[in-house]
């Protein structure tokens, strides 16, 4: 029998080598994302040089020549405008932010019961945590308690009337604690009213269907701005006499609603994502209608429109501006009526005012934004092996 050299044949594993030098690191992450092509590599120079132009002159603007203290308006001022700048001076009044700062936050609560809104703060923030990090424990405790149990704390603590504190009426209300409690009430009652509209809308049932589809396409077809003059101006008109509530509860119901019929076309799609055999193997297993929605259909849904669901609630955030037309006054509408102080009438008073206004709502927005694709990254299941 002719025998066969097989000391050519590998008899062991070869360990894993690492990755070429030029295919790791920043050098790597550099030539793929900036320099691949022609075509790229112009863009970032072009990007680079705007960036160059421009961050010199926001640095110098916003922290160099900035005024961050100051008693009133000359610190902002120059010389020929009746201040204490040379003439030709430019920089951002952050002075005007933090004497102001109170107002902004609280608006005209009053200063002595400013506690009260601090405490419902750190209240949410205690529950809001726990609710976002995934491996605490106690999931359905915290959601109780944050969104059952702290409204009806929140409220008392506020408005006050009971327990010994001083009422504060909600027109005195304002800033970022107006925006924030809209907001937070707002995604609280959008969302599950969102869920049963677009669940409402797919129902075989035509009184049903009928109604959940006239009430969404109806809200979604009218600007926010109608809804909060309707809820403000037109709806105290079809009240028995004698009879009214409040015009922050108004506001309230308004965004909400509004909100949910923007969220049911959310939920809707992602619904109709869910493929046919998803709802025939929960009807094979026996399961009834709510059974089948809240442990095979929903869950799938709710992961697929997670980046809409979350553009829903960062609108409904930024829209809540608009209750400045029914004379309620959110963080951009006191810094906007800060304006008119005279004490503070700068070229930059509102410039400055402003940009804080919109960084304010930018660092809301961008940690919702964040959280979202963090837990999209989380639930993304399809692909795992």
């Amino acid at each position: 029998m002719q025998e066969h050299d097989m000391s050519w044949v590998r008899t062991e594993m070869t360990l894993a080598q690492p990755a070429p030098a030029s295919e790791r690191g920043a050098y790597a992450w550099v030539r793929k994302n900036l320099i691949g092509s022609v075509g790229d590599a112009i863009l970032t120079i072009l990007g680079i040089a705007i960036v160059l132009w421009i961050l010199p002159q926001v640095i110098n603007w916003a922290f160099i020549n900035a005024q961050w203290i100051g008693p009133d308006r000359t610190v902002c001022a120059t010389v020929s405008q009746g201040g204490i700048q040379p003439d030709g001076w430019t920089g951002a009044c952050w002075a005007f932010v933090n004497a102001k700062f109170g107002q902004f936050m609280f608006g005209t609560y009053p200063v002595e019961e400013r506690w009260r809104p601090i405490l419902v703060a750190i209240l949410f923030v205690a529950l809001l945590v726990p609710m976002l990090i995934p491996r605490v424990p106690r999931k359905g405790l915290n959601a109780i308690l944050l969104f059952a149990a702290l409204p009806i704390v929140a409220f008392f603590l506020l408005v006050g009337g009971v327990f010994g504190l001083p009422h504060v009426e909600t027109p005195r209300w304002g800033g970022l604690l107006v925006t924030l409690s809209l907001s937070f009430v707002g995604i609280a009652v959008s969302l599950p009213l969102g869920v049963v509209l677009a669940l409402g809308r797919r129902s075989k049932m035509p009184i049903i269907k009928m109604l959940s589809i006239v009430f969404i396409e109806t809200v979604r077809g009218i600007p926010l701005i109608v809804v909060l003059f309707f809820a403000s101006v037109m709806l105290p008109l079809f009240l028995p006499e004698g009879v009214s509530f409040d015009k922050y509860l108004r506001a309230l119901i308004g965004v909400s609603l509004f909100a949910a019929a923007y969220m049911a076309e959310v939920i809707r799609g992602g619904l109709q994502a869910i493929p046919k055999g998803q709802y025939e193997g929960a009807d094979s297993l026996g399961l009834g209608y709510w059974q089948k929605m809240g442990l095979i259909v929903l869950p799938q849904a709710l992961k697929l429109v997670i980046p809409g669901i979350v553009n829903t609630f960062i609108g409904m955030f930024k829209d809540t501006s608009l209750v400045l037309i029914i004379s309620m006054f959110d963080l951009l509408g006191v810094v906007k009526q800060n304006f008119s102080d005279a004490n503070w009438a700068t070229p930059q008073t509102a410039k400055s005012g402003l940009i804080f206004a919109a960084f304010v709502f930018w660092l809301f927005c961008f940690g919702m934004s964040r959280y979202s694709m963090y837990t999209e990254r989380r639930l993304d299941t399809g692909h795992k092996r």
